[in-house]
C-alpha cells in the first residue's frame, strides 16, 4: 500500500457504555467501557464495522469543515452515537491534525 494523502483529522472512538450490564458479552465484538480506537480515514482495527459504517459521515462532516452541532454533538467536533444494534454507546471526537 502506498499512502499519499496526508489526512487534517485524526478522530478518537471510545466506548462509554455496552448494553444494559456494561459488559463485554452483550457485544458480538466483545467491546468494553474504556476502549479506544484512533484513525485517520480508515476503519480501526479490531472495530466494529457496521458501526464504523454508522460513524463515517459524522466523520466526512468534520473533514469538510462542517460543526458537529449541526447532527446533535456536544460540540463542533465531538458526538456520541450508539451502534446499529442499539448495545454500545461511543464518543466521537475529532481533532485537526498539525501541518
Amino acid at each position: 500500500m502506498k499512502r499519499w494523502y496526508q489526512e487534517d483529522w485524526r478522530f478518537k472512538i471510545e466506548v462509554i457504555r455496552v448494553g444494559k450490564k456494561n459488559a463485554a458479552e452483550e457485544c458480538r465484538m466483545g467491546l468494553e467501557p474504556g476502549d479506544t480506537f484512533e484513525c485517520t480515514y480508515e476503519t480501526p482495527a479490531e472495530f466494529c464495522p457496521t458501526s464504523f459504517i454508522k460513524i463515517f459521515p459524522a466523520m466526512e462532516v468534520v473533514r469538510c469543515n462542517g460543526d458537529l452541532r449541526a447532527l446533535g454533538g456536544n460540540g463542533p467536533y465531538e458526538t456520541t452515537f450508539i451502534c446499529p444494534d442499539g448495545v454500545v454507546l461511543f464518543k466521537l471526537t475529532a481533532e485537526r491534525k498539525a501541518k
